[in-house]
Order: structure tokens, then sequence, then C-alpha cells
């Protein structure tokens, strides 16, 4: 079992066209992957009322190929980075961790699947991740505010082009943009 994870998420996400420019992308600013792609499941739990969204925090159980963890976000931070309080462990079984939550009062509120995979420059502290979803594909640059500045010009971004909004909020717009009654964000069963 991973060792608990305390620390301040500094993240930003970017819209690329496809996984394949993304790629091209990464790769020609010398990012190697440091994690190869995988099928992440993700469940975010709420109270009935909904109180934890409406206080801006999140409770998420994510199963990531082998690896399952257990994570809650606190409220971001305004500004061009979204910045979080993030306490994360790793956990033996996410259905384990489903029904305790459930257990205390806390029930499934929102599902999203993607594939990630992860990417690092050699000697950098900053990660990046290429997040193929349902809803499009995005790279999230997480590490110090410098270091993602820096790197999203690396990569030909501007400022302009940052996205702070969650997945949750993401798939929101994608529904109204489409006519389409939110529920999950999910592939279809033929695509997993």
């Amino acid at each position: 079992m991973a060792r608990p994870h305390q620390d301040t998420e500094t993240e930003i996400k970017l819209a690329v066209p496809d996984a394949a420019s993304a790629l091209r992308l990464l790769r020609s600013a010398g990012f190697r992957v440091s994690r190869r792609r995988v099928f992440e499941g993700n469940t975010m739990f709420d109270t009935p009322d909904r109180s934890l969204r409406s206080a801006g925090l999140l409770l998420r159980v994510r199963q990531a190929g082998r690896y399952a963890t257990v994570t809650y976000k606190g409220q971001a931070n305004a500004g061009k980075h979204k910045s979080r309080e993030e306490l994360e462990f790793g956990i033996s079984d996410a259905g384990a961790a489903a029904q305790v939550l459930g257990r205390l009062g806390f029930e499934p509120a929102f599902r999203y699947e993607k594939y990630r995979t992860e990417f690092r420059l050699p000697h950098s502290r900053g990660q990046a991740t290429l997040d193929e979803t349902p809803v499009g594909v995005y790279v999230e640059l997480e590490g110090t505010p410098r270091w993602i500045d820096r790197t999203a010009r690396a990569l030909g971004f501007s400022e302009s082009d940052y996205i702070t909004a969650s997945y949750g909020r993401l798939y929101l717009r994608w529904c109204e943009s489409q006519g389409v009654e939110p529920s999950h964000m999910v592939f279809p069963e033929q695509h997993k």
C-alpha cells in the first residue's frame, strides 16, 4: 500500500486536438513517459445534500490499473492556476473503500473515466499527463506556477489557453454544448 501523500496541488489543463498531437508536443519538449497509458475509473462521493460540492471540496475513489487511491481535495484558490490542498493515500480495494464511504453516509455522486499517460522531464519536479476523456483530450501540467508557465510556453500555449475547471465542470459544459442531459462522464462500453 502506498504511503500517505499530502501536498498542495497546482495545475492547469490544456485542450489538445488528439492524443497523437499531444504525444508529439510532449516528446518534442523532452518529456518521457513515466507511467504508461492506463484506464482510470473515478467515483466522486458526496453527502445526500451535496454539501462537499457546495463547499468546493472533493472526495474521490480512483482505480487506475492495479493502483487504487482515496483522495480529498480542498477548496481551490482563484487564479490563473488551480491550487488546492490534496490528501491522497493508496488502498488495496476500491470497492471496499466505496462501501466504507457509503457506511459513513457518503454516496456516489459522479463517475468519470479517462485514459491517462504520465510524463516527466529529466531533472524536473513537474509532471505532465495526457488525459483522453469522453469529452476531449487534455494535457495537464502539475508543478510550481513558474514551472507550469514555462512548460506551457515551451509547448506553444499561452495563459489564455489555461483551463482550471475540473473534469466534472468540463463534462457539464460539454453536455450543454451537445444538448445532452448530464449523467456520468464515461466511455461507451465498446471503448474500454
